[in-house]
């Protein structure tokens, strides 16, 4: 194989005619090329003991996320909650639960995180309430048709005696989507819809008292100094008319398609103008949307200017490690926004998707994982827009192959125990010592069990260690705030062999190559900022990703 095919050095030399150009708007907004910090509450830091984590726990840790370099945190559901989906059930959407400390410790972090110039979003779950929410159980106390039932999507069943459901949706947490009740005479009932677990009860968006009740709670949170919010579910919310049947392929969990009718509904839209509509009221807040939609112009309708700030584009979630597919992924997700003049946001994990580090492993190389993953953040944090980082992910985390008796999700029980859940994603954070809980709490009882083998991963170690993931993430953070390299809202292109693939940032010249093939390869000329593995005689090994100025 000759040099030109083989290294990135002579591809990138005739720049010319192997760039292709792909432009996004500028950035004026905080929140455009922020880094967030999604934390998952329950795992990040427990303060009482209880071996759950907590806000004070939070809290206790900003200095930690100060010496990160996020710019903002984003907190997975905290909200009053009988947590039967650990919080995404909620019964009280203006208050704390007490579970995490009540509203006295979101005030106290909302204070001191500002002290510490971090924003403060929140989760938002406007597609359902829980089952013990007061609107719900109002319902079930009253009558078919009443304004209290209208609240909520509830039918008659089929059949002569009503005892099928409406339709044959299925829940994405598995079975089906309907429940049937007992009326207040103790007779079989209406069914009421939930697309998620029994306990989560969808709202009617066509009914107006829904969208009021939002809009309290929207500036209920934004006037005590909430910055935003992540909006769970962003494609729901809306209804077909006439509620038709679906087509029962990929119904599960992040599984669905773009046809699936319990999602991505043209009257979602209006939704999110209306809420769009109270953040034009508070300039400096922002949201972002868990948008799973595949196309890129139905994508694009979510983060038009009159809707959501920012959408989550899952692509990079999604794909194994392979150039080809990462550049596929990231051209895509550079189109869906293009047209409305968005801005990009970037993502390799979240709490209900498997860790990069377990999805880039191979068999026979379990440190394929790691490395591919520290390869991957350089390759994210080189992109033009917001990057998303979920907490462990910094400290390489890979996910827990959990025993069976300790699996809490809703999948695990509603899938008959055929699907094993998220919780292998959401095993609380090591913070230093040598046994579990590893300093999470000082109960050894975890909500979750942390594996002793954690040991070497702990933010204590990484910390002393310049060569650990953790130490990469802050190096590649404080480059990419503060180096001129990386100003400019687009990327160029360079032509590169097989297994590779190279880019820049079209107005700081910042670039990023990646090698994802099987032998070392030469770089770009420039000099190397910063590269997730040791060069090899100078060129760039396998599954590892380099800056160059």
């Amino acid at each position: 194989m000759s040099d030109e095919t083989s290294d990135l050095s002579t591809a990138a030399s005739d720049v010319s005619a192997e760039v292709q150009s792909q432009s996004v708007p500028g950035f004026p907004r905080w929140w455009q090329n922020a880094i967030f910090y999604q934390i998952y509450p329950r795992s990040f830091s427990d303060d009482n003991g209880d071996g759950i984590g907590d806000i004070r726990g939070v809290i206790d840790k900003l200095g930690y996320l100060e010496l990160v370099g996020v710019d903002a945190i984003w907190l997975s559901p905290v909200m009053k909650s009988p947590m039967a989906d650990h919080g995404y059930d909620v019964s009280d959407p203006r208050d704390i639960d007490d579970l995490f400390g009540g509203l006295d410790a979101l005030d106290a972090l909302i204070r001191e995180a500002h002290e510490r110039d971090i924003k403060v979003t929140m989760d938002l779950v406007p597609n359902h309430t829980s089952d013990q929410h007061a609107w719900f159980i109002e319902a079930l106390n009253s009558e078919p048709g009443s304004a209290a039932r209208q609240r909520y999507i509830f039918r008659d069943g089929l059949g002569d005696d009503g005892s099928l459901p409406p339709n044959n949706w299925a829940s994405v947490f598995g079975g089906p989507a309907w429940t049937r009740i007992t009326d207040t005479n103790g007779q079989p009932g209406q069914w009421y819809l939930h697309i998620f677990a029994t306990e989560q009860p969808d709202l009617n968006w066509e009914n107006p008292e829904v969208f009021a009740d939002l809009e309290k709670t929207l500036r209920f949170w934004l006037d005590r100094g909430v910055d935003g919010f992540r909006i769970d579910v962003a494609h729901g919310m809306a209804k077909p008319e006439g509620l038709p049947d679906m087509v029962l392929d990929n119904v599960g969990l992040l599984s669905n398609d773009d046809n699936d009718p319990r999602f991505n509904n043209p009257g979602v839209h209006d939704i999110h103008r209306q809420i769009r509509a109270v953040l034009d009221d508070y300039p400096d807040a922002m949201t972002v949307g868990e948008i799973w939609v595949d196309d890129n112009v139905r994508f694009a309708e979510y983060v038009r200017p009159d809707e959501l700030h920012l959408g989550f584009n899952f692509r990079l979630a999604k794909i194994q490690f392979d150039s080809e597919a990462v550049r596929e992924a990231i051209e895509h997700s550079l189109e869906a926004i293009a047209s409305v003049s968005g801005t990009p946001t970037w993502t390799l994990s979240n709490h209900d998707v498997e860790r990069e580090v377990t999805r880039y492993s191979t068999a026979d190389s379990p440190q394929a994982g790691i490395d591919r993953a520290r390869a991957m953040i350089l390759v994210e944090l080189a992109l033009p827009g917001a990057v998303f980082i979920y907490n462990g992910a910094e400290l390489g985390l890979p996910n827990v192959d959990l025993p069976d008796d300790v699996l809490q999700d809703p999948v695990w029980e509603r899938s008959g125990h055929t699907e094993r859940g998220r919780d292998g994603c959401r095993v609380p954070l090591p913070w230093e010592g040598t046994t579990p809980p590893f300093a999470f709490s000082s109960n050894p009882d975890t909500w979750l069990p942390i594996p002793a083998e954690w040991a070497a991963l702990t933010v204590e170690t990484q910390l002393e260690d310049v060569n650990s993931t953790l130490s990469l993430y802050r190096q590649a953070i404080e480059y990419r705030k503060t180096r001129p390299e990386f100003a400019g809202e687009a990327i160029e292109w360079y032509g590169a062999p097989a297994g590779c693939l190279a880019f820049r940032r079209s107005l700081g010249k910042l670039v990023c190559a990646l090698n994802a093939g099987p032998e070392p390869i030469g770089l770009p000329p420039g000099e190397v900022l910063l590269s997730s593995a040791p060069l090899v005689d100078g060129k760039l090994p396998p599954n590892a990703a380099a800056w160059l100025v």
